[in-house]
């Protein structure tokens, strides 16, 4: 084929616009992702970064926003447990992943109703 895809550079997930304090509190307060710049030609149009090492989310606005309730990014995570009952600890609901060994998955909402897959490592 001559070409090979290396890696993933990031997620993009729609959000509200206004609303990117409430993206920040959860990306960064609750998962632990780093919020970083935007470049300038893109900050205008709203929305926020997210990164840890090679794992990145970007939320971009749509004025007509509905959240993804089925396609999702899923994040290994070390320590899924300690995760789970700092999710619980911001109020968000922690949901099992059905499909999983139990202990090993679970589901959570992003505060617009996107859904985002836990991975024990």
């Amino acid at each position: 084929m001559g070409f090979e895809i290396v890696r993933l550079d990031h997620v993009q997930l729609a959000m509200p616009p206004g609303l990117e304090a409430q993206a920040e509190a959860f990306y960064a307060g609750v998962l632990g992702l780093e919020r970083v710049p935007k470049p300038p030609p893109l900050a205008v149009r709203g929305g926020c970064w997210f990164r840890h090492g090679d794992v990145a989310v970007h939320l971009g606005v749509e004025e007509d926003f509905r959240p993804a309730r089925k396609a999702h990014p899923a994040f290994v995570v070390h320590d899924l447990a300690a995760l789970q009952a700092r999710c619980e600890e911001a109020g968000v609901a922690v949901r099992p992943n059905p499909d999983a060994e139990a202990g090993r998955g679970a589901y959570v909402d992003d505060p617009f109703g996107n859904r985002i897959e836990l991975i024990a490592d």
